[in-house]
């Protein structure tokens, strides 16, 4: 496989409250990603989550619950019979530092294109907000912006014609 989905989290994967998503009990997974995933891996597709995670950074919750929201993701997946090829996170806020990890950076794209040897150009980057776009467009990943809490399912659906 040669090419992916790039997926930005909170709002695409799960409901973004406004805020920070802070815990696993506020980690709500949108109704139509977990057949949205199916469709991706379908089409010989990796997926691969970029996601900010400023809120470590301002020491709103701790690194352990990313990790711990992001197995939980990982385990409802395998559920559907689809695994999440990477997770990246971004554990850091403009307010406290600078860094090309976070989006609108493009570091946690490069490193998924530099990991599974993909061709930026037959990837796609799917999130919520232009910053999002933006990461993935910087390296030639072209990009998908849907409505906060919108549906991945019809963007993909879209994207793959189906």
């Amino acid at each position: 496989m040669t090419k992916a989905v790039f997926l930005d989290r909170d709002g695409v994967i799960n409901h973004d409250p406004g805020d920070y998503t802070k815990s696993l009990e506020e980690f709500i997974i949108l109704p139509d990603v977990l057949e949205a995933f199916q469709l991706i891996k379908e089409n010989n597709y990796r997926i691969i989550l970029v996601t900010n995670q400023g809120g470590i950074a301002k020491e709103l919750y701790p690194v352990e619950n990313v990790y711990e929201i992001h197995n939980h993701l990982r385990a409802e997946a395998l559920k559907v019979g689809v695994e999440i090829d990477e997770i990246y996170f971004a554990p850091y806020h403009d307010d406290y530092g600078n860094s090309l990890s976070r989006k609108p950076g493009s570091l946690m794209v490069e490193r998924g294109l530099a990991k599974f040897q993909l061709n930026p150009a037959k990837c796609v980057l799917v999130g919520d907000k232009a910053r999002d776009v933006e990461s993935g467009e910087k390296v030639g990943v072209p990009g998908i912006q849907i409505d906060v809490n919108g549906s991945l399912l019809e963007a993909m659906k879209k994207y793959f014609n189906k």
